[in-house]
C-alpha cells in the first residue's frame, strides 16, 4: 500500500464522481492515485478488465481538476496517454472523454494516430489538446518539431498502456528514449505503465521510469477465476498428428458455437484467421451476417465496422489475430475459442481476459487442438496459469539503430549538444551503460556518414552550428518524418477492386508469387488477382473456390520458455494426471511409450532410425523452434567434424531431426559431450551461414538507424529494392568497416531473433545435466512423425499438406515407412511461397 498524502481536492471531486457511478474504487486504483499525488511514477499490474486505465488516469485528472480551478482555461497538453495500437486509441479516447465531459468539460482529449484525419492534424499543429493520446511513432513524429520543447513544457504525466507489449521491443526502446527527452523538457514528469500480464514487474517499471529511480509497484490483487477448457476430437486415431491449421476440428467448432452469444475465435497467424473465417461461412453460409473478420492487414474501415458491431451487438461472431488481444473494450464478448496452441501462458490470459471483461468477472477460454501432441500443451498451459508462472519480457539492450533515428529526431526537435544528449540517452533504462565510445560512434556515423558513407552526402544528415547539431536540409527532414518508427515489417502494397476500394495492406513477396488470374482469400472475401499497377496490386471479387491466403512474414510462433518447460514436466506424468487433454492424448503417448520412450522432465530422448531417405536422428529438448534450429546446427556442426557427411534438418517446438543419406553412426557418436556448452558462440557463428544471416537483418537495422527509407515522398519501395539497398551497405561496412557496430548488432540480432541465443544457452546447460536416454527404433514414432511431415512440407505438391500427412499417418499405422517425395518429384508443383524452413541441408 502506498502511504497517505494530503489529498488533492481534485481527488475529493474524482472519487464523488465514482460514487456517482454507482462505484467503488478498488484499493489498487486508490493506491495509484495517491502514489501519482506523492509525485511518484511506477508500474499498475493487474489483471485484464480490472480498472487499470483510470487507475492511471485519475490521479492525473485530480491534479488537472485542482489546476483548472485556478486557472481558466487550462492551456496546452497534460496528460500523455501512449497505447501500441491504434485501434485502442479510440476506445482509450471515449473512456477518458465520459469523466472529463462530468467534471471538466472545457478540459480537451484527443488521439494523433496516424488514422487521425488531416484537420485534426492540423489543428493540433497550432496548440495540443490537454489529454493525448497517441503510438510511440507519432510521439516520436511530434519530437520532431522545433517547437518541441515548448509545446511538452506544461506536460505532467505519462501513461504506457499494455507496456508488456512494447517493453521487449524496439517500439519500447523508442519509447524510453522519448521519455528520456520529455524529462529534460518537464523535470517533473510522473510516468505510470500499466500491463496485465508481466512477470519481471521491477525490470519493466525501471525501463518506464528511466535510470536511477525508484518506482512504486503496484499489484491488484483480484479474483478472476479462469476456466480453460478444450475441445477434443471424437477419436484420437483419426485426428492429425501434426500441422498447425486446426480444420480438422472445425465440426467441434460449429456445434459449441452459440450465435446467440458473442464470441471471439482468435488464431495465431492472419493466414489461419482469413482460412477459419472462410470455412465457418461455408459450412454455415447463413451466419455471414453476423460473423467479421478482424487482423491487422484489413482496412481500418472494414476492421472498425466489426468493433462496432462487437459492441451494439450486430455482429456476434468474430474470428481475429492478435489484434484483438489488447485494450478494445468489448464488455459484451460472453466466449472466447483459441485455435491451436496459445505457446505463451501470457498470450493465453490477455486472450482469455477478452471474455467478461470486467472485475472480477470469471473468465473463460476454450482451446481448439490442431493436432494430437497440442492437447499436451494445452494440459500444460492450464498448470503454468495455475502455477501463476507467466514470461518475463525483457528490454533490447541499447541498440544503436534506434539511437541513430533518436539523434536525427532529437536534431529536428530544436537540436542538441553532444554531451546534453549523451546524459539525456543514459537517463533511458536500456541505454544506462551506454559508452561514450559508443554514443560518439553513432553520432558519427548519423552527421558524417561514418568511416565508409562520408563521401555521400545524402548521409550527412545533421551538422553542427557552434555546438549545436541541427538537420539543415528539408529533404533530409522530410524524409525522417516519412519513417520514423522501428516497426520493420515486410514492405506492404495497397490492395484494391479494380474499382478502386481500399480492401487494406497484403505483403508484395506474396503478391510477386501469383499471376494473374490467381484466385486467394483476404478480407473473408475470395479474390482473382488481376495485376500490379503503381505499387498497388489489383484484383475482383471472384465466386471460385480456393484455400490460398496470404503469408504473412513473421507469424510463426515459438512455444515460450515458461510453457516448454511445463511441457516437460507434464510428459513426465501423464499417466496420474486427471485432464481431459490427457486422456485424450493417451493413445499417441502410450504409442510413444511403447515404441520407444516417453521422457520425463530429467531425460533428454534421442532416437535413431533408418529408413529409405537414410539415417535419422531424432531428438527431443522440448524447448521452442527457435532453439532446435539453432541447436540442430550446432550438433550437425559437431558431428562432421567427427565423420563428414551432408545432414538434412528439420525442427519443431518438441524437437528436430537430422537425416544423412549416408549409413551414419550416430549411435556411437552421439555422446555427452556433443550438448556441452563450452563454445557455444563460436560453434553458433560457425555451424550457420551467419553472413547471409546477418545481410538480412541488417536491411531492419538500416532501415530503423534511416540509412535506407522505404518511404519517399509520393512513393514507397518495394521489400526487393530495401533488401537491396541495404545489401550494397552491409557489402560495403562488410568490407572496408569490419568492425562497424550496426554490423556487430545484426550479428547479436540473428543469434537472439533466429535461435534465441541466451535460451539456447539455458538449454545446453540443462542437456548437459540430463540423463540421455538413446533408443534405437524400428520407425519414427509419434514424436518424430512430425518431424518427417515439417519436411514434407516443405516440397509442396499438387495434394495438399493434409492429404499428404493423412498418408503418411495411414502407413505408419500399417507399419510402413511414412517417406516424403523425392525432392525431384515430377508432380506439379506450386510457386513456393517465402518462408523460413529447416528443410534444408547442412554439411561440412
Amino acid at each position: 500500500m502506498i502511504g497517505p498524502a494530503p489529498q488533492p481536492k481534485g481527488l475529493d471531486r474524482v472519487l464523488r464522481w465514482f460514487d456517482d457511478q454507482g462505484w467503488t474504487p478498488w484499493p489498487f486504483q486508490l493506491d495509484a492515485w495517491h502514489a501519482h499525488a506523492q509525485g511518484r511514477s511506477g508500474l499498475v499490474n493487474v489483471p485484464t478488465g480490472a480498472g487499470k486505465t483510470y487507475a492511471a488516469f485519475m490521479g492525473p485528472l485530480a491534479s488537472m481538476l485542482d489546476e483548472h480551478a485556478e486557472r481558466r482555461p487550462l492551456a496546452g497538453i497534460r496528460l500523455l496517454y501512449v497505447t501500441p495500437l491504434r485501434a485502442v486509441a479510440r476506445d482509450i479516447e471515449a473512456a477518458l472523454r465520459r469523466p472529463l465531459t462530468d467534471l471538466a468539460p472545457r478540459l480537451t482529449a484527443e488521439g494523433r494516430t496516424g488514422d487521425t484525419r488531416p484537420s485534426l492534424r492540423a489543428k493540433q499543429r497550432e496548440r495540443l489538446p490537454n489529454v493525448l493520446i497517441t503510438t510511440p511513432e507519432s510521439l516520436s513524429l511530434l519530437l520532431t518539431r522545433d517547437d518541441a520543447a515548448t509545446l511538452f513544457a506544461p506536460l505532467s504525466s505519462v501513461v504506457l498502456d499494455e507496456w508488456h507489449e512494447l517493453v521487449a521491443s524496439k517500439r519500447g526502446t523508442q519509447c524510453e528514449l522519448a521519455l528520456a527527452r520529455l524529462r529534460r523538457i518537464a523535470p517533473a514528469l510522473r510516468t505510470w505503465a500499466l500491463s496485465a500480464t508481466l512477470a519481471n514487474l521491477d525490470v519493466a517499471a525501471s525501463a518506464a521510469v528511466g535510470t536511477g529511480r525508484d518506482p512504486a509497484v503496484i499489484r491488484g490483487r483480484m479474483d478472476r477465476p479462469l476456466t480453460i477448457r478444450s475441445l477434443l476430437p471424437p477419436e484420437i486415431a483419426r485426428f492429425p498428428w501434426a500441422g498447425h491449421l486446426g480444420l480438422a476440428m472445425l465440426p467441434q467448432v460449429l456445434d459449441a458455437i452459440d450465435t446467440m452469444r458473442s464470441t471471439l475465435i482468435f488464431t495465431n497467424t492472419r493466414s489461419q484467421a482469413e482460412l477459419w473465417h472462410s470455412a465457418l461461412l461455408a459450412a454455415r453460409p447463413a451466419w455471414a451476417g453476423f460473423t467479421g473478420l478482424h487482423h491487422g492487414s484489413i482496412d481500418r474501415g472494414a476492421r472498425e465496422r466489426v468493433e462496432r458491431g462487437l459492441k451494439d451487438g450486430s455482429v456476434r461472431l468474430v474470428v481475429a489475430t492478435s489484434s484483438l488481444d489488447l485494450g478494445v473494450d468489448f464488455a459484451p464478448v460472453e466466449v472466447v475459442f483459441q485455435v491451436g496452441s496459445p505457446k505463451g501462458v501470457a498470450r493465453l490470459l490477455q486472450r482469455a481476459g477478452r471474455s467478461a471483461h470486467r472485475p472480477n468477472a470469471p473468465c473463460a477460454v476454450t482451446c481448439v487442438p490442431t493436432n494430437a501432441l497440442e492437447l499436451v500443451e494445452i494440459a500444460a498451459v492450464r498448470r503454468a496459469v495455475a502455477a501463476g508462472e507467466i514470461e518475463p519480457r525483457l528490454p533490447p539492450p541499447k541498440p544503436l539503430d534506434v539511437l541513430a533515428q533518436h539523434m536525427v529526431t532529437r536534431a529536428l526537435g530544436g537540436g542538441f549538444t553532444p554531451d546534453g544528449l549523451f546524459h539525456e540517452v543514459r537517463d533511458a533504462w536500456s541505454y544506462r551503460d551506454l559508452s561514450r565510445a559508443d554514443f560518439d560512434w553513432t553520432l558519427e556515423l548519423v552527421r558524417d556518414g561514418g568511416a565508409c558513407l562520408h563521401a555521400y552526402p545524402e548521409h550527412h544528415r545533421i551538422e553542427s552550428d557552434r555546438g549545436l547539431h541541427r538537420v539543415p536540409s528539408r529533404r533530409t527532414a522530410q524524409l525522417h518524418r516519412l519513417n520514423v518508427g522501428t516497426i520493420t515489417a515486410e514492405a506492404t502494397l495497397e490492395l484494391r477492386l479494380v474499382s478502386g476500394r481500399r480492401l487494406g495492406t497484403i505483403e508484395d513477396h506474396f503478391i510477386a508469387s501469383l499471376a494473374p488470374g490467381d484466385r486467394f482469400l483476404f478480407a473473408g472475401k475470395t479474390l482473382r488477382y488481376v495485376g500490379l499497377h503503381d505499387l498497388t496490386a489489383l484484383v475482383r471479387p471472384d465466386r471460385g473456390k480456393t484455400r490460398l491466403t496470404p503469408h504473412w512474414a513473421g507469424t510463426r510462433l515459438p512455444i515460450s520458455e515458461s510453457l516448454a518447460q511445463r511441457v516437460r514436466s507434464t510428459l513426465a506424468s501423464p499417466a496420474s494426471a486427471d485432464e481431459p487433454e490427457l486422456r485424450a492424448a493417451a493413445p499417441v503417448l502410450d504409442a510413444q511409450r511403447q515404441m520407444s520412450h516417453l521422457p520425463d522432465a530429467g531425460e533428454l530422448l534421442v532416437e535413431t532410425t533408418n529408413t529409405r531417405e537414410g539415417a535419422h536422428l531424432f531428438l527431443y529438448p522440448f524447448d521452442g523452434r527457435l532453439v532446435h534450429g539453432g541447436l540442430a546446427a550446432i550438433l550437425a556442426l559437431r558431428l562432421t567434424r567427427l565423420r563428414k557427411t551432408t545432414f538434412a534438418l528439420a525442427v519443431n517446438d518438441y524437437g528436430l531431426e537430422l537425416l544423412t543419406t549416408d549409413d551414419y553412426p550416430f549411435a556411437e557418436l552421439f555422446t555427452p559431450s556433443i550438448l556441452a556448452p563450452d563454445h557455444l558462440a563460436e560453434d553458433a557463428i560457425e555451424s550457420m551461414n551467419l553472413s547471409d544471416l546477418a545481410r538480412l537483418q541488417f536491411r531492419e537495422i538500416a532501415r530503423v538507424a534511416g540509412l535506407v527509407h522505404p518511404s519517399h515522398p509520393g512513393a514507397r519501395k518495394t521489400s526487393r529494392h530495401l533488401q537491396a539497398s541495404a545489401g550494397l551497405i552491409y557489402d560495403v561496412f562488410r568490407e572496408f568497416d569490419p568492425g562497424n557496430l550496426l554490423l556487430e548488432q545484426a550479428r547479436r540480432e540473428v543469434l537472439d531473433r533466429q535461435f534465441e541465443h541466451a535460451r539456447l544457452a539455458r538449454t545446453l546447460e540443462r542437456l548437459a545435466q540430463a540423463r540421455i536416454v538413446l533408443r534405437r527404433v524400428e520407425r519414427p514414432t509419434p514424436l518424430a512423425f512430425p518431424l518427417v511431415v515439417q519436411r514434407s512440407g516443405v516440397q509442396i505438391t499438387a495434394e495438399t499438406l493434409a492429404e499428404r500427412v493423412e498418408k503418411m499417418r495411414l502407413l505408419w499405422e500399417n507399419g510402413v515407412q511414412p517417406t516424403p517425395p523425392p525432392s525431384n518429384a515430377s508432380s506439379r508443383r506450386r510457386r513456393p511461397r517465402s518462408r523460413r524452413s529447416f528443410g534444408a541441408s547442412w554439411s561440412s
